[in-house]
């Protein structure tokens, strides 16, 4: 909230307030003093990761009772996808800041005595990193960052759901793993093209062969769930967590939600992934050596075998954002000892990659190096060729992107400290009306409201969008107490975090205000969703 001060001169939330900062230290409790103020779906993939949309952002003012996570606009799942997945790392981007309404400024009740400038709790001290201030201030009565009326536009994007994606089969090692629907497709047509083999080569089972061939479908994805689970065992080992496991069109996808800390790690938890798949081609042969050729088993074998390899081989492919593209980025990065630098190096090879696909695999079937001679090439089998090459390269194009993106992402995440976005507050009691709330909050230069009790420890937060809704006449008949929200445990954070350790305690508690400590307890301020909103993207938009 931001507000100017009583002469109304525009000035910022902490610029005269962190003057008298070094001269107004309060204790303990924010009753004789002040408070302080204070508070990020990538976090750096690991692997692939499926397409996700953006979340959008709402024009509506957010509902008081309904709190915002600011975190899933800066969050995105690290991933590893199987191969024949080409999957992208998924990069969510926070939505726009909202814009901040107009009110009428609350007048102040004489009648009352209130705290002076000196007992507002304080904000960010000399030594502190600066608060970031918007463009236009305000005072505290005309911000807002929500309200039905006014000129507020863009709302940030509401919290996200928790895994899902599809049918839930189960939770190996506590992990979720899901079937997509567009999984029912890709069956569909494996059954029908295996199939069609089938015909060739075991004529006498009949329609007998959808079922086997529907049969191959199902064990062919049993093996890209093992692929998965792969990963998935490693990151746990590491103790990365892994949000979920979805098996989709092109393949599966295991999200896991931090980076690896070095490159060792990034390399093995890349590398089990096709490791997997090449011990699962190895049994498939040797069971298939155990069987007579050209029986129903034998044939199942053999596909399997051959699928494997295949997806091993793929994944191993040297660009994001596939399994070999995590290995290269990992060496790059042993080398170079910075993880941007791999990423850009494995994302650029991901893309001359996709370019490859596009172009080399129509061409290959055409001249016949796949193993296909041109009698068997059809109109139709160009069409399929290059439509299947189109979009392979499409995913891996997009996917390289998006690993540079998330890799933008993390680089920039420690800037955003808690200790630098939080603001100014100022301590009311439960029965203060809000005009005089809103008077002693820009004498001292503050820009947010906590509700203490009689001994001055903290009970509620004025919730902002709240304040806004209240029209000036109506200000000092409303006590603070019935426009705040309570504080729960998880809404007191420290004004230490910053980068992922801030986003992740927020995501755990959605809100739109936060009460910051210091250690030893003493209140600092009051973090807003919608400042860490503005830090990230202001983050984001400078260079790395």
């Amino acid at each position: 909230m931001d507000e100017s001060g009583g002469s109304g001169q525009p000035r910022s939330g902490t610029d005269e307030a962190t003057e008298r900062h070094g001269e107004q230290r309060t204790s303990s409790a924010p009753a004789a003093g002040a408070t302080r103020s204070g508070p990020e779906r990538p976090e750096h993939p690991t692997g692939p990761t499926p397409p996700t949309a953006a979340p959008g952002t709402s024009e509506a003012a957010p509902s008081p009772d309904r709190p915002h996570d600011p975190t899933d606009s800066a969050r995105g799942a690290a991933t590893h996808s199987d191969p024949s997945t080409g999957a992208e790392d998924g990069a969510e981007v926070p939505g726009a800041s909202p814009d901040q309404a107009e009110a009428p400024a609350g007048s102040g009740s004489p009648d009352e005595a209130g705290p002076s400038a000196q007992d507002a709790t304080h904000g960010p001290s000399d030594g502190a990193h600066p608060h970031p201030e918007p463009e236009h201030p305000r005072t505290l009565a005309h911000s807002g960052t929500a309200t039905g009326t006014g000129t507020g536009k863009a709302q940030p994007p509401r919290r996200g759901r928790e895994p899902g994606g599809g049918l839930l089969m189960g939770r190996p090692f506590g992990v979720p793993v899901y079937v997509a629907p567009s999984w029912f497709l890709v069956a569909a047509l494996i059954t029908w093209v295996f199939g069609g083999q089938l015909d060739r080569v075991l004529p006498e089972l009949g329609a007998l062969r959808y079922l086997v061939s529907l049969f191959f479908a199902v064990a062919f994805y049993a093996s890209v769930l093992v692929h998965e689970l792969a990963h998935t065992v490693a990151a746990l080992r590491f103790k990365l967590p892994v949000r979920r496991i979805q098996l989709q069109f092109f393949g599966g996808v295991s999200e896991i939600e931090k980076e690896a800390e070095t490159p060792g790690r990034e390399f093995v938890l890349s590398f089990v992934g096709p490791l997997l798949s090449l011990v699962l081609s190895g049994l498939f042969y040797l069971a298939m050596l155990a069987v007579e050729p050209g029986t129903v088993p034998g044939v199942l074998l053999a596909g399997l075998m051959i699928s494997n390899l295949i997806v091993a081989a793929f994944n191993l492919l040297p660009g994001l954002p596939l399994d070999g593209g995590r290995m290269l980025r990992a060496v790059v990065w042993k080398i170079t000892g910075r993880p941007m630098s791999g990423t850009i190096a494995a994302a650029w090879v991901g893309r001359a990659l996709a370019v490859s696909v596009l172009i080399g695999l129509p061409l290959l079937t055409q001249s016949g190096a796949l193993g296909v001679t041109q009698d068997h090439v059809g109109g139709m089998d160009t069409v399929t060729d290059a439509l299947l090459a189109a979009i392979l390269a499409a995913i891996i194009w997009t996917g390289a992107g998006n690993s540079l993106r998330m890799a933008r992402l993390r680089e920039h995440l420690p800037e955003l400290r808690a200790r630098s976005l939080t603001r100014r507050a100022v301590p009311v009691e439960t029965s203060t009306p809000l005009s005089e709330a809103l008077r002693r909050a820009n004498e001292a230069g503050a820009r947010a409201l906590v509700v203490v009790d009689a001994d001055g420890e903290p009970l509620s937060l004025v919730r902002e969008a709240a304040i806004v809704g209240v029209p000036e006449h109506r200000r000092p008949w409303v006590a603070v107490s019935g426009l705040a929200q309570d504080l729960t445990d998880g809404m007191r954070v420290s004004a230490e975090l910053a980068g992922e350790a801030l986003l992740d305690t927020l995501r755990a508690t959605p809100a739109t205000e936060y009460l910051v400590v210091e250690d030893s307890g003493e209140i600092y301020g009051v973090l807003s969703a919608a400042d860490v909103e503005r830090a990230f993207v202001k983050a984001m938009a400078r260079p790395s």
